[in-house]
């Protein structure tokens, strides 16, 4: 995915500009910045639910808001952050809608497309949900069968919001690691400076309207950025039991 010289509104705000990046393929990229700062609009418009003002995104070289609804659908797949299923729904039929850009209509409710959406619910610590309705599930369990959703549409780019609202700590650092599995490019805005170091390959910061330099964790999130960005401290320190590099966040001393 390439974004080139792309200026994002909401509404008739303007809340960003001039933002290029280029994420290569299988990377895990974290969005983060504070509240406001234009991250839902750049991923909606980076899944071609919403218009840029200006620029264009590319992925695998083609235009994404000139392609059709379907193709785009082959192309990146996307979950909102406040989704909600249609409530009448069980599990399975919500995850089967992933597979929509892919079926003639006769081709639902196959053998190997049933087979396909067992699996993905599986992948989601939902095994055997397929038959529950959607209005039976938690919060976090609706989220991970949204999530499934996306797996099936088997895109090369999976777009994701605040994917570890309303999931427990063990489902968000599941999700998390999942999502280097994929073999897909991933794209996800993310409020945890500490979830986002550990588990992306690079990370863009918004700010004042704009993005910093897409970069490893190490740099984006330096302890100069986090203070002028988020007004908290941030040191790296060794993992105690990993000896992994880990953020620790403080607030700012007056």
């Amino acid at each position: 995915m390439t974004v080139e010289e792309l200026a994002c509104a909401a509404g008739r705000r303007t809340v960003l500009s001039e933002v290029s990046f280029t994420v290569r393929a299988g990377e895990t990229i974290g969005i983060v910045g504070p509240n406001g700062t234009g991250k839902t609009t750049l991923l909606q418009v980076l899944a071609g639910v919403r218009k840029p003002v200006r620029g264009r995104v590319l992925v695998d070289g083609q235009v994404l808001h000139g392609l059709s609804a379907r193709r785009r659908a082959r192309a990146v797949a996307s979950v909102a952050q406040d989704e909600r299923p249609p409530a009448d729904l069980r599990a399975g039929e919500v995850v089967a809608l992933g597979r929509t850009p892919y079926l003639p209509p006769w081709g639902a409710g196959s053998p190997r497309e049933q087979q396909v959406i067992e699996q993905a619910l599986a992948t989601v610590d939902l095994a055997g949900f397929a038959d529950r309705p959607v209005h039976h599930l938690s919060g976090g369990e609706r989220q991970r069968v949204l999530l499934a959703r996306a797996l099936v549409q088997d895109t090369p780019v999976l777009l994701l919001d605040e994917p570890t609202n309303h999931l427990d700590i063990t489902h968000s650092l599941e999700l998390l690691a999942l999502a280097r599995t994929l073999n897909r490019t991933v794209v996800a805005a993310l409020h945890d400076l500490t979830l986002a170091d550990r588990y992306c390959d690079r990370i863009l910061v918004l700010h004042n309207g704009t993005a910093h330099p897409l970069a490893p964790p190490a740099t984006a999130l330096a302890p100069d950025i986090v203070e002028a960005v988020f007004g908290v401290r941030a040191l790296r320190v060794p993992h105690p039991h990993t000896g992994h590099p880990h953020l620790l966040i403080t607030p700012r001393v007056p």
